[in-house]
């Protein structure tokens, strides 16, 4: 259980950590690393998807579930995605960097709205990481204990800059270091509330594993397609964002591949 717990809060942990950069910088963030750093996130949760989920969802012992094997990834996988569209759709949010909310009219704040996109954004990070302990824990779903581990400090080392990119401009919008900090840290934490729900799920329906796996890969590729990418790839310095996406790629399929 501690291992469980240790798994959920490193992730949250490194939003913390990024978070408190807005105590050390005193402008906001530039352009050129905000790009570099958001490349770096989409290239670990890329990875983190196909290596850490969805192989394991392919791999899957069929002796637990008669369906054939591909089916629980192509569910789960196009499930995970519909999901996090619909959360996307009845949720009004604002993106940093925009001014013009999504989602349904309301008269949240505009911080209350930024709050809602990162929730967005994060949720399938605790998803995904919730997933893949709950998969060790089981221990015959071809997830060891030391790649579960990978995929958590994987997660923890994109939320770092990520954590940072959420309270700089918080600062910058003339919040106090505080309240940019304090907005910061809790963007990070739905990841272990929706880690400890999958988890919890799992130990009441163990063959919904590989439907679980590929549910949280989906999640996490939509929030890669539909937020990630499109801010790193627009306006100047986009190059940065691509050399950014091969550094993260490659970090976490190291840390799965070694560690796993």
């Amino acid at each position: 259980m501690n291992g469980i717990t240790l798994g959920l809060l490193v992730p949250f942990m490194g939003t913390v950590v990024g978070s408190a950069f807005v105590f050390f910088m005193r402008h906001e963030m530039n352009a050129i690393v905000q790009k570099a750093l958001l490349g770096f996130a989409s290239g670990v949760m890329v990875a983190a998807s196909v290596w850490s989920l969805l192989i394991p969802a392919l791999e899957f012992n069929s002796d637990t579930n008669s369906a054939p094997q591909i089916v629980p990834a192509v569910v789960g996988f196009l499930s995970g995605m519909a999901f996090l569209l619909l959360i996307d759709y009845v949720t009004p949010h604002l993106h940093l960097g925009t001014s013009k909310p999504e989602g349904p009219h309301s008269r949240l704040s505009r911080t209350a709205m930024l709050m809602l996109a990162v929730t967005i954004h994060n949720l399938p990070e605790g998803m995904a990481v919730g997933a893949v302990l709950a998969g060790a824990a089981e221990g015959h779903v071809g997830i060891s204990t030391a790649g579960a581990l990978a995929m958590s400090v994987g997660i923890a080392i994109q939320n770092v800059p990520e954590g940072a990119i959420i309270s700089m401009p918080m600062r910058a919008a003339g919040n106090s270091r505080w309240r940019s900090f304090v907005i910061g840290s809790l963007s990070g934490a739905v990841e272990p509330l929706g880690g400890l729900a999958v988890i919890l799920l799992t130990a009441w329906l163990t063959p919904a594993m590989p439907y679980l796996l590929a549910f949280a890969a989906g999640a996490m590729l939509y929030v890669v397609i539909e937020e990630l990418i499109p801010e790193a790839s627009t306006g100047e310095h986009s190059n940065m964002s691509t050399v950014g996406f091969a550094l993260g790629f490659v970090l976490m399929m190291t840390l799965d591949v070694v560690l796993g």
